[in-house]
C-alpha cells in the first residue's frame, strides 16, 4: 500500500495524498487561467533569425507566469481566414472556464480584393467578431477585443495618417454592443507614433539596412511590422490598458 502523507491547504483543512499526488502538487499549485491570442502578423510570433517581432510575442514577459500566454496569431490572417483555416477552433477547443482571449484583427480584413481573406466592414467583419466573443463566453472564458495597431504613415507635414478605414470603429461598435473589454491599440499606438515622430519612429519598425541580416540582403522598409523594441512598447501599451481598466486579467501581471 502507498505511504500516505498529510497535506494542509488553505482551501481545505487536511488532505491525504499518495506519493503520486505529491508529484503533481507543483502543477496543481500553479494551475491558473490561460491567455490565448488571436490575430495577425503584428501580434504573431516571428522566426528567431529575423529581427521582426510581434507584440503578442513580447506579451509573456509582462506576466508572472509567461507560459500562460499562448500566441495563435499568424501572419496574413483575417477574421475570415483565421476561421476557415481552423485556427479559431483550435483555441475554442482548449478553452477552460476562467481563461482569457485577446482578439485583434483588421489589417488583413481590409484586403477586400482577396475573397479568401478580406471581409466587409459592415457585415462579415463584425459578424466574425461577434462569433468570437460568443464562442469564448460559451466556454465560460473572457473575450477581450483590440483595435488594430497603427501603421507608420506620416504626411509631408509630419502628421500620422490613419490607414485602417472604419475597421477600428467596427471593433469598437462590437465591443460596446457585446459589452466586451476593449484594448484601444489603434489610438494608443497612433499617439505614440505621433509623439515619437516620423524619422525617430523608424527604429521601432522593420526599417533594416541592406546586408545586416542574411535573410534580408536588400534590407527592409516596412511600416507595418515591428522589431523587438516596437513590439515590447506595444505590449506595454496593451498591459497599461489592462491595468487601467482593472480587467480580471490584471491580477496575473507582474
Amino acid at each position: 500500500m502507498d505511504e500516505k502523507v498529510i497535506f494542509r491547504s488553505q482551501f481545505s483543512p487536511v488532505k491525504i495524498l499518495t506519493p503520486l499526488a505529491l508529484l503533481l502538487l507543483p502543477l496543481l499549485a500553479f494551475a491558473g487561467p490561460q491567455l490565448y491570442l488571436a490575430g495577425d502578423s503584428t501580434m504573431a510570433n516571428k522566426p528567431a533569425d529575423l529581427p521582426e517581432y510581434g507584440w503578442g510575442q513580447a506579451l509573456p514577459r509582462f506576466f508572472s507566469d509567461p507560459a500562460m500566454v499562448h500566441n495563435h496569431a499568424m501572419n496574413g490572417r483575417s477574421t475570415l481566414s483565421f476561421i476557415t483555416e481552423g485556427r479559431w477552433q483550435k483555441i475554442v477547443d482548449v478553452l477552460q472556464p476562467g481563461d482569457f482571449v485577446i482578439i485583434q484583427f483588421g489589417h488583413n480584413d481590409e484586403k477586400i480584393d482577396k475573397p479568401d481573406v478580406g471581409t466587409d466592414v459592415k457585415t462579415a467583419f463584425p459578424e466574425n467578431l461577434r462569433r468570437f466573443v460568443r464562442e469564448v463566453r460559451a466556454k465560460q472564458a473572457s473575450p477581450i477585443l483590440a483595435t488594430p495597431v497603427a501603421r507608420r504613415k506620416f504626411d509631408a507635414a509630419g502628421k500620422l495618417q490613419p490607414t485602417h478605414g472604419t475597421y477600428p470603429d467596427a471593433v469598437r461598435a462590437v465591443a460596446l454592443e457585446e459589452k466586451v473589454p476593449l484594448l484601444e491599440l489603434e489610438r494608443a499606438t497612433s499617439a505614440w507614433l505621433q509623439a515619437t515622430g516620423d524619422e525617430p519612429s523608424k527604429k521601432f519598425f522593420m526599417w533594416i539596412e541592406p546586408g545586416k541580416f542574411e535573410k534580408l540582403p536588400k534590407g527592409s522598409q516596412d511600416n507595418t511590422h515591428f522589431v523587438e523594441a516596437g513590439a515590447v512598447h506595444v505590449a506595454a501599451l496593451a498591459v497599461a490598458q489592462i491595468r487601467e481598466q482593472k480587467l480580471p486579467l490584471a491580477q496575473w501581471l507582474k
